[in-house]
């Protein structure tokens, strides 16, 4: 006959399973009747199952690592929108299907704060995919089939949040100009966008086979987009030179 814990990993309670002598000890201590006891079942499974779903949601986000918000230094940069930043990171243009795109020169922190966009997303319950444009446009191009095409595709439509770093830090063909107007375009008004840029607007034709096509992305982009603009000087550059004068301390 099978024991009480394997029937319960038969109904799905794997967790309450481990914990079963645990759970019996607490449940004799308290003197719990049977409605504390699947009322507390209950609550753990509930906790658990919530825990895991969210471990998966962000393996399949594909994030990784990045600084806590709380330690973004706000002061550093000359131009910050913080209410702006703010309102992306509580995911406020989720609700209408909006954008956001943070422009922003080398080592200002948009990528992190990106991660903590998308972060957040997926605590919120949200399927997120966090992707450089470089990763994406090769993984497109290296399809060899219309119907392989598709299918790749649809990957980067199916999540609620879709994040693309680094847009405009190489260039373009035409055929990779094509792929990414096509994902923007397919998630248009449907699903959100975060992208980030070291580009304005305005320099987007410098990347792009021609002016048409980086019009054309960009109208999408922008209508419904909360365009966050960061102006200052690289933390990565403030750190290195911190770093080389305190070396110079220790060494005197």
């Amino acid at each position: 006959m099978t024991t009480l814990r394997d029937q319960l990993k038969a109904l799905g309670l794997c967790h309450i399973a481990d914990g079963l002598d645990d759970l019996i000890a607490l449940a004799t201590k308290k003197r719990w009747g049977p409605t504390e006891i699947l009322e507390h079942v209950a609550r753990l499974e509930i906790e658990d199952r919530s825990r895991r779903s969210v471990e998966r949601r962000l393996a399949r986000a594909r994030i990784g690592r990045f600084k806590p918000i709380a330690d973004f230094d706000w002061a550093w940069p000359k131009r910050i929108d913080r209410p702006a930043v703010e309102a992306a990171l509580r995911l406020e243009f989720l609700d209408g299907a909006g954008n956001v795109v943070l422009v922003a020169p080398q080592g200002l922190g948009k990528t992190n704060l990106a991660k903590a966009i998308a972060y957040n997303a997926v605590l919120a319950g949200h399927s997120v995919r966090f992707v450089t444009a470089a990763q994406m446009l090769l993984d497109l191009a290296a399809q060899e089939s219309a119907r392989a095409l598709d299918q790749r595709i649809r990957r980067y439509l199916r999540p609620a949040l879709l994040v693309v770093d680094e847009i405009g830090y190489l260039s373009y063909d035409s055929r990779n100009a094509d792929l990414l107007f096509q994902i923007v375009s397919r998630r248009y008004e449907h699903k959100s966008l975060v992208l980030t840029t070291n580009l304005p607007f305005v320099d987007w034709p410098t990347v792009f086979p021609n002016a048409t096509s980086a019009t054309a992305l960009i109208d999408r982009l922008v209508h419904h987009a909360d365009i966050i603009a960061i102006e200052g000087d690289s933390y990565r550059r403030r750190d290195a030179e911190a770093d080389k004068k305190s070396r110079r301390k220790k060494a005197a």
